[in-house]
């Protein structure tokens, strides 16, 4: 859960850290931000700002912002039976800072990532691939990952086959993928 001021200003800080960036934006589309508080009470250590910037039934591109340090969970994108869909394939491209990716592979010496030690309980695979702007990597369908930004923050463009996000498996059973804004006079 997550109370609407702090959607709002967390809504905020996404859309003018994506401006100051560089990248252009159309105004209307500040009505696209996705919080992805993931159910944790601690958004700023975990969690994740999206702006979707267009969807199809066949492909989807978006931001993924996350702020200094900012991590997300070990995740895939499972199949979906029902669709006859192997699941998402990403294609993950830096725009702005630095980007950790942690995905299957051998164990990266000396990794710039350092996930919160109460979430590390949740993580399985340790070889990290630093994204820079311009730099890319393809995760396959059904292949766990990870990611957290660099000290600066970071923004990297995911492009990927239909959007499935609320599908996604999480090895962390706390985190629940759908965010729930309250009112803030609500207990």
């Amino acid at each position: 859960m997550i109370r609407r001021s702090e959607w709002k200003k967390a809504c905020d800080w996404a859309w003018n850290f994506v401006k100051e960036s560089g990248f252009i934006v159309q105004n209307k589309e500040i009505n696209s931000i996705e919080i992805a508080d993931l159910g944790l009470n601690e958004f700023n250590i975990t969690g994740l700002h999206i702006l979707s910037l267009f969807s199809t039934e066949w492909v989807g591109a978006k931001l993924l912002i996350l702020k200094p340090n900012q991590f997300f969970p070990e995740h895939k994108h499972p199949p979906l039976e029902k669709a006859k869909f192997p699941g998402k394939t990403e294609v993950i491209r830096g725009q702005w800072g630095e980007f950790y990716l942690v995905v299957p592979g051998s164990i990266t010496c000396n990794p710039k990532s350092n996930p919160p030690l109460h979430r590390k309980r949740y993580i399985d695979i340790w070889h990290e691939i630093v994204i820079r702007p311009g730099d890319q990597y393809i995760i396959s369908p059904n292949t766990w990952h990870w990611f957290q930004a660099g000290p600066e923050g970071a923004i990297v463009w995911s492009i990927s086959s239909k959007l499935t996000d609320a599908e996604d498996k999480f090895k962390d059973p706390q985190v629940k993928r759908k965010t729930i804004i309250v009112d803030d006079y609500s207990d």
